[in-house]
């Protein structure tokens, strides 16, 4: 079984003509503006539920409007909603504005859930049923890294973008994940360069890092193996928004079930790739045999 904890949020995308975007004080995009649930602790709960995953998810919302929609979802999904607490005056909410070629401008109001905890009883006790533990790089996670290692469990991260490998925010999310993935965007010299240094300074078990249209780069410190893998096409592009939250999940659903990381991040692709053709991040997901078929057939 998987732990999954992180955030959850109200999302609304916005279709807009380009970056940057022209002044004017109304539009009528039709059928170009949506609103879901979404947040990376959500939608890498809802795509390792769609991949056929158990998991343990753990999150924080509020009672208001937001929150009751977000909680309808964990319902509709079968989620167990026990640990899916009240706790924020305010759900967290993202307004993602959106063009024609992929770009996206993402914008995020985490209300209160910087300054709220979560119970650590409820937290051990779902982790006792669990080998694996994505603790999302959001603050109430941050004391359960150290529990999870002790406990020995295999811990996964993604801390998204970061500028510095001493990056104050990230940095125990680094030090603590067995499994790292990140961003190329903001890194401060090549993904080929920061890799090594990573792995060299927080001693991870492996690293991958999302290069966009280029593929994904992974290092893999037992084979002292760093290689790029090529991105992959299954069909067009809608909204980049969530492609590497698919990556981060496929990645762990097949490295769960196997331990090879080779294959992980091979279907891992073919699972992102497919994501982007929709236009919300919790959207656009395959199932198991889905992925499979698909990942056949390109090779």
């Amino acid at each position: 079984m998987i732990l999954v904890s992180g955030l959850v949020n109200l999302e609304t995308t916005a279709k807009v003509d380009g970056f940057p975007i022209h002044y004017t004080p109304v539009r009528y995009p039709f059928f170009g503006v949506n609103s879901t649930v979404s947040g990376v602790g959500y939608n890498v709960a809802k795509a390792l539920l769609t991949l056929g995953d158990d998991i343990e998810f753990l999150t924080l919302i509020s009672d208001d409007i937001a929150g009751q929609i977000a909680l309808q979802e964990f319902q509709n999904l079968g989620l167990d909603t026990g640990k899916i607490l009240p706790l924020l005056n305010a759900t967290p909410q993202s307004v993602i504005l959106y063009d024609g070629t992929g770009q996206r401008q993402i914008n995020v109001d985490l209300k209160s859930i910087q300054d709220t905890g979560y119970p650590a009883d409820l937290f051990d006790e779902a982790l006792n049923r669990c080998d694996l533990a994505v603790l999302c790089n959001i603050n109430f996670t941050r004391p359960f890294l150290v529990r999870a290692r002790d406990m020995g469990k295999i811990v996964a991260t993604d801390v998204h973008s970061v500028s510095s490998i001493d990056d104050d925010y990230n940095r125990d999310y680094m030090a603590d994940a067995n499994i790292l993935f990140l961003s190329h965007e903001n890194l401060p010299t090549s993904p080929e360069t920061f890799t090594p240094q990573l792995i060299d300074t927080y001693h991870n078990d492996i690293v991958v890092i999302g290069c966009g249209s280029s593929g994904a780069l992974m290092a893999v410190r037992a084979d002292d193996s760093v290689e790029l893998y090529p991105a992959v096409y299954t069909r067009p592009v809608v909204n980049t928004i969530g492609a590497g939250d698919a990556l981060f999940s496929a990645f762990v659903h097949e490295y769960h079930l196997h331990q090879n990381p080779y294959l992980a991040i091979r279907k891992a692709l073919v699972f992102a790739s497919y994501k982007i053709g929709e236009t919300s991040a919790a959207q656009g997901f395959l199932t198991a045999a889905a992925l499979t078929r698909l990942y056949e057939v390109g090779n």
